[in-house]
């Protein structure tokens, strides 16, 4: 006989907060759900979840809590009322924030007794529980141990990045800063593709599919960050400098806003002016963070 599958509470039904409910549902979880407009639960309850009234009840129904709202504020403002029933129970909060609120979070929760687990979700709602979704996680190793094959199942493949509790949320913005990068250049270059009549979706298709390879060298760039060791002959400060200038050279005279990306040029020029524009071009990090400790 199969062992009974964990009761899980999610508290926050936005988009993610839904998506990850309906997903407990349907693997079979004992799912009680709260938020803070109640009929937002109302198709999940259809589906054989448990709405409760107060988020009190919605930490006492289950070892397993995931906190899915806005903000570091509003978790806490929505988990206060309830704090004395936490004790013994995960907390995993997968709202998104800074690492100072992080921090401040999971002090509070270990003052409840609660064993704390910040998770950063690499999904949208519509991937949640497939493999292309991923979570990042951090603070309580106990907690991760005990729940990981519950969270994978339903959230994606999860990857514990230390007991620091902020560590996860580190990593989230490290990420999302560079995807946000990639969006700045992607803007950018439609708009001065669109200077010459050129679709913004004509030009995307061969942009994706040069950015997945290009998406290649990033692994060896974070290893010449982490050596120090920027020897190469392929991909040079003094090429890219030369690239990049080109680009803007001729977005400006196309009245293209270069704000995006002249800063990028900025460092290549800084290191070509140092004399390293023979080396690789991930040595404009050493501009862009001067004295920066590498990990390792």
């Amino acid at each position: 006989m199969n062992a009974p599958l964990t009761p899980v509470t999610v508290i926050g039904l936005g988009n993610l907060g839904r998506a990850l409910a309906l997903a407990l549902v349907e693997r079979g979880h004992p799912t009680t759900v709260w938020n803070r407009s109640p009929a937002k639960a109302d198709p999940l309850v259809a589906k054989g979840a448990r709405r409760v009234g107060t988020v009190a009840e919605a930490v006492a129904a289950s070892p397993l809590v995931i906190v899915c709202v806005l903000d570091y504020d509003a978790a806490r403002a929505a988990l206060t009322p309830s704090a004395g029933a936490l004790a013994g129970r995960a907390l995993v909060n997968i709202t998104s924030g800074t690492p100072e609120p992080v921090r401040a979070m999971a002090d509070w929760a270990a003052e409840q007794g609660a064993d704390y687990l910040d998770g950063a979700v690499y999904a949208v709602p519509q991937t949640i529980g497939t493999p292309e979704a991923f979570v990042l996680y951090s603070g309580s190793r106990a907690a991760f141990d005990a729940h990981h094959p519950t969270l994978d199942a339903v959230l994606g493949a999860g990857t514990f990045t230390g007991e620091d509790p902020a560590l996860a949320s580190v990593h989230d913005m490290a990420v999302l800063g560079g995807m946000y990068g990639m969006f700045a250049g992607f803007f950018h270059g439609i708009t001065l593709a669109g200077t010459e009549g050129i679709p913004a979706a004509d030009i995307t298709r061969p942009m994706v599919r040069w950015l997945v390879q290009a998406a290649q060298a990033l692994p060896e760039f974070a290893g010449d960050i982490d050596s120090g060791d920027y020897a190469t002959d392929t991909s040079t400060i003094d090429i890219n400098r030369w690239g990049l200038d080109a680009i803007l050279t001729a977005g400006r005279a196309r009245g293209v806003d270069d704000r995006l990306l002249a800063p990028l040029l900025g460092l290549f020029e800084r290191q070509a002016a140092e004399g390293h524009g023979s080396a690789s071009l991930a040595r404009a990090y050493e501009s862009f963070a001067p004295g920066a400790r590498r990990a390792g």
